[in-house]
């Protein structure tokens, strides 16, 4: 019997609406075998998950996705397996909660110019304790009553190029991919057939891109023919999962929709240790060089 699992699920850690723990169970009920937590550039969510995979029967594999720029396309890196307490990594995430917050705190106050009526603390009262992003504001609007929906928030307001929008954080793909690396964790490329071009996803390939999310939503059987092939011929791990946001999200898949053997589990495990000890190789051999 082949055992599968969801390697792309978010929480409400950032933007999904379900907590750690009620996604990890709904994950058992669905059958899954593992599940990998990666919200939106925060690993708050990981450990709260974990406490609740044995009760539910499955594996949860800690992970994050890292927002990035690319000449101004958004390339998401996936990374697994990373070391939460590298100090290096945490500095990353701790510039990534900073910068969101104070990216929401601006996109309220062009609100407010705009004669929109919402404060800051409304649209952290929609975060909770999670990382702050734009579909926070998006529901805070909605709660208001602001809009009707969450695309009207963004194709009125916070939307790119939008009266009210702010721009991101920006750090490249490339200086990601080496920061999980770093970390010792597995760095993935997040849906390729939505925002990467081939000679992108080579150039990512050649800076230490280890996978590619093959199975997504959004891929066609076509996009994820032509990247497990290139799975095949560079040596990558080839992932799938669902970018589970909750139930009844618009835009984003159902838990368990895209999966991939639970063998890729294992397989993002070892490289992971084989990053770890290349590190460790690295770092003896530059303090002999010194």
């Amino acid at each position: 019997m082949i055992m599968f699992a969801d390697l792309h699920v978010h929480t409400s850690a950032s933007d999904g609406t379900s907590s750690p723990a009620e996604v990890v169970r709904m994950a058992g009920l669905a059958g899954l075998r593992a599940v990998a937590v990666t919200d939106h550039d925060t690993m708050e969510g990981v450990s709260a998950a974990q406490d609740t995979a044995a009760s539910a029967g499955i594996d949860v594999l800690g992970g994050v996705e890292l927002s990035t720029d690319y000449d101004g396309l958004e390339v998401h890196v996936l990374g697994y397996c990373v070391d939460p307490a590298e100090p290096v990594f945490q500095g990353y995430l701790s510039a990534f909660r900073n910068a969101r917050f104070t990216r929401a705190e601006n996109m309220v106050n062009k609100l407010r110019a705009l004669g929109v009526n919402i404060s800051l603390d409304n649209v952290l009262a929609q975060a909770g304790a999670g990382s702050v992003g734009r579909p926070h504001i998006a529901r805070a609007l909605m709660a208001a009553g602001q809009i009707n929906s969450m695309a009207e928030a963004f194709d009125r307001y916070i939307g790119f190029g939008k009266a009210a929008y702010v721009p991101r954080l920006k750090y490249r793909p490339e200086e990601m991919i080496k920061a999980v690396i770093e970390a010792g964790g597995v760095p993935v490329l997040a849906h390729p057939g939505i925002t990467c071009k081939d000679d992108l996803l080579l150039a990512l390939i050649e800076a230490g891109l280890q996978g590619l999310e093959v199975a997504h939503p959004q891929h066609t059987r076509e996009m994820e023919r032509h990247y497990r092939e290139l799975c095949r011929s560079h040596g990558l791990i080839a992932t799938g999962g669902s970018d589970f946001h909750g139930t009844g999200v618009a835009g984003h898949g159902f838990l368990g929709e895209a999966v991939t053997p639970y063998e890729t589990v294992l397989q993002l495990c070892e490289q992971a240790v084989k990053n770890r000890r290349l590190n460790r190789g690295n770092t003896k051999t530059g303090a002999g060089e010194r």
